[in-house]
């Protein structure tokens, strides 16, 4: 991903921040999505959730 197709000086810390959000959030779908059409389960953009198990979040 290149950060100049999503952020530019023009924008405001607020706005660059939710750009980044926003292009997070999608790559995270397009991964759910491809994993889910091979019967897996894509990895969480935040991986040290995967070191905490169900019962303790």
């Amino acid at each position: 991903m290149n950060a100049n197709a999503i952020i530019n000086d023009d924008m405001s810390l607020e706005e660059k921040l939710q750009a980044i959000s926003d292009a997070m959030e999608q790559a995270q779908a397009e991964a759910n999505e491809k994993a889910a059409q091979n019967g897996q389960i894509a990895a969480p953009i935040d991986p040290a959730s995967l070191t905490i198990c169900d019962g303790c979040e």
